[in-house]
């Protein structure tokens, strides 16, 4: 109980017993939760072993898992309206879905890539689900992320938020790596006097826990705000709350896609035109990264893992 003190009196206790008691549920929900899809195949079983065998039977095993370390960067700029004329050209580092303690080679590829993109960003944001399971100890995704934060380097730092296998108390730890972590806050950037704010909030996809007004509260009206939210569920009431820029992840794109990069299964109720890379929603921009780690299992197909670079442009 020592160790849930401070996440109380930093977020209440309402939130932190309702966080908690949802995550006792969470590893046996396959069905259930309170985001808006009732139907959560990270929690099963099956579906893992079921996919596992189908790749076997294909041949595909080996081919899948290897994939898990091609990975991509991708670069994309955003035009961001009244962005102050200091961020202009401001590069952010976007990884999310990393999953560490599920990596095949524990990471040393993904490392080797961060490395060679020192100086190629201003800020890294980082969008949730940091470990492999839903549920059980958390310390083995946190030794194991600990390598892979260890070459960011940036002058605004790490932000970072947490995701639908991701729990409350793993605040603490992901902060004392550096990972300055938004649970439905704000905070704000600040160069030559004038401020970018980037606010965060909790996971919409099984807790429901985010709550966008809370994340806003202190953001002031019509500043440039950029929203980062693990999934793209929240979409909507992003782009009514004013927000400009939405980061996020989950969906990994589909992870297992036919040719095309079409997804079988995107464990997200949004549009498909979401699922993956840049998209829009009235006045909002949006961007959904495939991931940097694999979840269900270590395979990936037609859908490689990303390490993405925005830059935004006013």
């Amino acid at each position: 109980m020592d160790t849930l003190h401070p996440l109380i009196d930093r977020f209440g206790r309402e939130y932190v017993g309702r966080r908690m008691m949802l995550q006792a549920r969470h590893s046996a929900d396959v069905y259930g939760g309170y985001g808006r899809l009732r139907f959560h195949p990270e929690n099963s079983e099956l579906l893992p072993w079921l996919a596992r065998v189908g790749l076997k039977v294909a041949g595909l095993a080996g081919r899948t898992r290897r994939n898990c370390l091609d990975y991509h960067v991708e670069r994309r700029e955003f035009r961001i309206r009244n962005l102050p004329a200091p961020f202009h050209g401001l590069r952010i580092l976007h990884l999310s879905d990393i999953h560490s303690d599920a990596i095949p080679d524990r990471g040393e590829r993904l490392i080797r890539l961060l490395q060679g993109l020192h100086g190629a960003y201003d800020l890294c944001v980082l969008t949730g689900d940091y470990r492999f399971q839903t549920s059980r100890e958390y310390d083995t995704s946190l030794e194991r992320l600990a390598p892979l934060l260890k070459p960011i380097y940036c002058p605004f730092g790490m932000i970072g938020i947490l995701g639908n296998h991701d729990f409350l108390e793993m605040v603490p730890g992901l902060e004392a790596l550096g990972v300055r972590t938004l649970v439905n806050e704000s905070l704000h950037l600040e160069r030559d006097g004038q401020r970018l704010w980037i606010a965060g909030t909790d996971d919409p996809h099984f807790y429901a826990a985010h709550d966008i007004a809370r994340s806003l509260a202190d953001v002031p009206a019509s500043a440039p705000t950029i929203l980062l939210c693990h999934s793209p569920e929240a979409y909507q009431e992003a782009a009514l709350s004013g927000v400009d820029l939405y980061l996020c992840g989950h969906t990994h794109g589909g992870q297992l896609c036919l040719p095309g990069s079409l997804p079988l299964i995107t464990n997200a109720a949004v549009p498909r035109r979401l699922v993956s890379g840049p998209w829009n929603v009235d006045r909002m921009l949006g961007y959904t990264s495939r991931g940097a780690g694999a979840s269900g299992i270590p395979a990936r197909l037609n859908c490689p893992p990303e390490v993405a670079i925005h830059t935004l442009t006013g």
